[in-house]
């Protein structure tokens, strides 16, 4: 069977991004924010929803079904809207950053319910020390079959998308010396990390029943790998990114994920995947992402020196998934990860600035403070159309 670029692929896409709520004054995280935000997003969310995450501190948007690329721009400008003015509406600021630079975790108070209540009672600290936020990336394309095997072959790829969207380099007030310091929180956590290859739906459903009968888990919200079949939606969601404080780097990275499932798809029905690699291999290029961000060099089986850097591998992957883009109409948001690989991550700029801060003089304290003004700030940038986006480097 011959499959061209042209042929129709639908992929739909959605994003969940979840959010801090912090006070304007000390830059703190809100222990226990006015109720009144999430009643005033869910009133406003429109064709999305807002809904509460694990801690009180913590907000968590959903965008709705988008058919394409550009779409997500759209509804992820309307999402942060939302939430942006109901905090600031009832006192709060909105933060979309995986770690606050300077915020305890024994100040922090669980949302009400009884799933996050039982979550604390089996977790106990590794879950209290998990102030920490992510960006969730959906895209149903296929049959079950054909989604299990490409989120198989997604794995290879999953820590140079990590790579990308880097937001956590403080935690507690402590430069981590890691690009993701989430990651590392996360890890306390079971049924986390890479997940072992699975070449079937029934390899999922056999672990899931197993997973069951043993009382495990109630269902497959509680698996929180990487990437995973969704258990509400028929998707499979990305999981391993941090949450991207700036708009259009979050759409750059739906555009490179929506790629490479098209592309995969396409290998799929020719019957030309690749072997899978070691998944310790796969773990060991994750933990160099969460280490070094985009300045990773990652294994790479066909070069010499058995290493590559991240921005030879995102020019190699432009070349590979040009089709790809032109069909799903995002070559400029695809091209977008280049300018996030040259110039850095929101990690990289809340570092730069930090240190420029000491240099100038400030304190510890007062230079992470300036750190959480620049989140902040980055965090209300609207997302911009095209080559636009790649200007726009700043403090």
């Amino acid at each position: 069977m011959t499959q061209h670029s042209s042929d129709h692929v639908p992929i739909t896409l959605g994003v969940e991004e979840e959010l801090f709520l912090v006070d304007p004054q000390s830059r703190d995280l809100l222990a226990d924010p006015d109720p009144g935000i999430f009643e005033a997003c869910g009133t406003n969310c429109g064709p999305h929803k807002v809904v509460r995450e694990f801690l009180r501190c913590q907000i968590e948007t959903n965008t709705r079904i988008c058919h394409s690329v550009a779409e997500v721009r759209t509804a992820l400008q309307d999402t942060r809207k939302i939430a942006i003015d109901a905090a600031e509406k009832h006192g709060a600021r909105i933060m979309a950053a995986s770690t606050h630079p300077f915020a305890t975790w024994e100040m922090q108070r669980v949302s009400p319910g009884e799933r996050y209540q039982r979550f604390l009672t089996n977790f106990q600290d590794n879950v209290r020390h998990f102030v920490s936020n992510g960006m969730h990336v959906h895209a149903g394309f296929g049959d079950p079959e054909i989604r299990v095997l490409v989120m198989t072959a997604l794995r290879r790829y999953l820590p140079l998308l990590h790579a990308l969207s880097t937001s956590s380099p403080f935690s507690s007030s402590r430069e981590t010396g890691f690009k993701s310091y989430r990651l590392s929180l996360i890890g306390a956590l079971p049924r986390t990390g890479m997940p072992n290859p699975l070449y079937s739906r029934a390899d999922y459903d056999r672990m899931m029943a197993e997973y069951r009968r043993m009382g495990f888990i109630q269902d497959g919200s509680e698996l929180w790998w990487d990437i995973r079949p969704s258990h509400t939606f028929p998707t499979i969601e990305l999981r391993i990114c941090d949450v991207c404080t700036r708009i259009e780097d979050g759409v750059s990275i739906v555009a490179l994920y929506g790629c490479l499932i098209r592309w995969l798809m396409r290998q799929a029905r020719m019957g030309r995947l690749q072997a899978e690699p070691f998944t310790e291999l796969i773990e060991e290029d994750r933990w160099i992402a969460q280490r070094y961000g985009v300045s990773a060099t990652f294994g790479h089986q066909n070069c010499e020196g058995g290493r590559m850097e991240c921005l030879p591998i995102l020019e190699e992957l432009q070349e590979q998934l040009a089709d790809d883009a032109q069909a799903l109409d995002c070559e400029a948001e695809l091209r977008h990860t280049l300018t996030i690989a040259r110039e850095g991550t929101c990690a990289d700029h809340q570092l730069d600035l930090y240190r420029r801060r000491r240099q100038a003089g400030d304190s510890h304290q007062k230079a992470l403070r300036h750190v959480v003004d620049l989140v902040l700030a980055q965090t209300k940038e609207p997302a911009h159309h095209h080559l636009g986006a790649d200007k726009l480097r700043g403090d």
